[in-house]
C-alpha cells in the first residue's frame, strides 16, 4: 500500500519550494505508507549509520510520520539485535536494535518488520530509528523528535500538530 506521497526545538527557515503544510490530522486511520524521494541521513557522531533518497514514510492520524529507510542504505554492521519485540495491530511484530559505533552503544535507537502484515508488506527490509536517540535530518533539516519516544515520529518544518505521544495524550 505504497503511494505517493513540530513542535519544539530550532527550526529552519522555509527553503524555496518546499513542501506544503502537512497536518497529521488528515493522515489517515489505518495507517498508509507512502514513498518519500527526500535525502535522509542517520548519524551518530561523525558516522553516517545511514543515507538514502529512498525512505517511506508510515503516516497514521495524530502522529509524525516514521521514516523506513532501505536496509541496502543502512550500514548494517552497525546494527546489534537487542532482545524483545513488540507488536502493532496495523504492522506486526517490531524487533529492536542497539546502534553501536565504535564505543558508543546506542540501546534500540532502531526497529524493524522483519515479517509486516500484508498490507505493510513494503517495509520488509527497512530500517526505522527513533530521531531522540540518534541524530537524523531530511533534506539537511534536523529532526526533532516526536515526545513521548513510544512511537519514534519525524517532525519537520512541514508536518503540523498537536502530536499524540506526549503527557496526557494516551487517551486521544
Amino acid at each position: 500500500m505504497v503511494s505517493d506521497g513540530a513542535q519544539g526545538g530550532p527550526r529552519r527557515a522555509p527553503r524555496p519550494g518546499a513542501r506544503p503544510k502537512e497536518s497529521v490530522w488528515t493522515y489517515p486511520r489505518p495507517p498508509a505508507v507512502a514513498g518519500d524521494d527526500r535525502r535522509v541521513t542517520v548519524t551518530v557522531g561523525a558516522q553516517t549509520v545511514a543515507e538514502t533518497h529512498e525512505s517511506l514514510r508510515v503516516l497514521e492520524t495524530s502522529h509524525p510520520p516514521v521514516f523506513y529507510l532501505p536496509r541496502r542504505d543502512v550500514r548494517t554492521d552497525f546494527l546489534h539485535p537487542r532482545p524483545g519485540r513488540t507488536h502493532c495491530e496495523w504492522k506486526g511484530t517490531a524487533s529492536y536494535w542497539d546502534v553501536v559505533v565504535g564505543d558508543v552503544v546506542v540501546p534500540r535507537a532502531a526497529w524493524s518488520y522483519e515479517r509486516p502484515l500484508d498490507p505493510f508488506a513494503a517495509l520488509r527490509s527497512h530500517v526505522a530509528f527513533y530521531p531522540s536517540a540518534v541524530h537524523c535530518t531530511v533534506d539537511g533539516e534536523v529532526v526533532v523528535a516526536q515526545e513521548g519516544d513510544f512511537y519514534g515520529g519525524w517532525i519537520t518544518s512541514e508536518i503540523e500538530g498537536p502530536f499524540k505521544g506526549g503527557a496526557g495524550t494516551w487517551g486521544w
